[in-house]
């Protein structure tokens, strides 16, 4: 015998039993007689037992067929309920959706924007997940996540949501106290403090704006840290100079505790992406949430934050 149950069999049976006929099963079912009556042959020589006795004036279950039907009919009861229950999650947004999303940002901005979309789908809870390692969606069960990256080729899905802007910063004190660099080949004289998921943790990489000139800085500091959020203290006593991703710093930027320093030299470009596992069609959970999320991340999401809705998303595209 298989391993696998002879599902089929086991659900053509019921229905014969439960019509005490071959042609009603038939009918019932969009089978032909003959598909009906293999099945059932094809479950007693599975079994090595008769079901069943059928003449052309009689039909009867045998002992063992009365206890198999019953029990046939109660999987194929608890089968129509379960596809019943998943068609209904694909349709109305209703279960558990994990999400992943980096520490700092998600703190900030994605948790606060959970609230309204739970009070709009009182079905659907939420299991979030922060943390700035690139977590493993498939591995790790995850329905989809929020990851601020330039991303590398994958079978996930992504959609772009914004760029996300950083600069070079440092306190006024540190400033006064080192001066301000004028290129990035001046940053090898000075305190770097970094952070330690980005591609290159200890080299940081810069391009003009106007003469396209490109340059490559090796840190040199007292701290590194894997959440960006961690170098505001040590920035703001005047520690060191740090990339900062302006979702970070905007507030202490206008509120000058912190200063923009090299404007006219570019870090390498990442963005905000929307990544869900690559496949068929989402349950509608993971479909609601992820517009949700979508349509408050290309919104303005603080005082002078040059991102707005410029235009219509681009469907999710596959990276691989």
């Amino acid at each position: 015998m298989s391993k696998l149950p002879d599902l089929e069999a086991l659900a053509i049976f019921a229905r014969v039993a439960e019509t005490q006929s071959f042609s009603g099963a038939a009918e019932a079912l969009g089978l032909s007689k003959a598909t009906v009556s293999k099945a059932v042959t094809r479950l007693e020589q599975r079994l090595g037992t008769t079901l069943l006795h059928r003449t052309s004036r009689r039909f009867a279950l045998t002992d063992s067929g009365r206890t198999l039907a019953a029990r046939a009919a109660q999987m194929v009861h608890e089968a129509e309920e379960a596809e019943a229950q998943a068609l209904d999650q694909s349709i109305t947004p209703r279960g558990l959706v994990r999400l992943a999303a980096p520490m700092s940002f998600g703190m900030t901005y994605v948790a606060p924007a959970l609230p309204d979309f739970l009070a709009r789908h009182p079905d659907v809870s939420i299991d979030l997940h922060l943390s700035d390692e690139t977590v493993d969606l498939v591995g790790g069960g995850f329905d989809c996540a929020l990851r601020i990256a330039a991303l590398p080729d994958s079978s996930l899905t992504a959609r772009k949501l914004r760029p996300i802007r950083r600069h070079l910063v440092a306190s006024p004190d540190y400033l006064d106290q080192r001066g301000r660099p004028a290129h990035p080949d001046d940053l090898s004289r000075h305190a770097c403090l970094g952070y330690a998921y980005l591609p290159t943790p200890n080299t940081w990489r810069f391009r003009h704006a106007t003469t396209g000139e490109e340059a490559v800085v090796r840190l040199a500091g007292p701290l590194r840290a894997n959440n960006a959020d961690a170098l505001t203290a040590a920035l703001c006593a005047g520690l060191g100079i740090a990339e900062q991703p302006e979702f970070i710093h905007w507030r202490d930027i206008a509120e000058g505790r912190l200063k923009v320093i090299l404007p006219d030299w570019s870090l390498p470009e990442i963005n905000l992406h929307l990544v869900a596992p690559g496949g068929g069609p989402r349950p509608a959970r993971v479909a609601a949430l992820m517009d949700h999320l979508a349509a408050v991340f290309t919104a303005p999401l603080w005082p002078g934050d040059a991102v707005g809705r410029r235009a219509p998303l681009a469907p999710a595209s596959r990276l691989a």
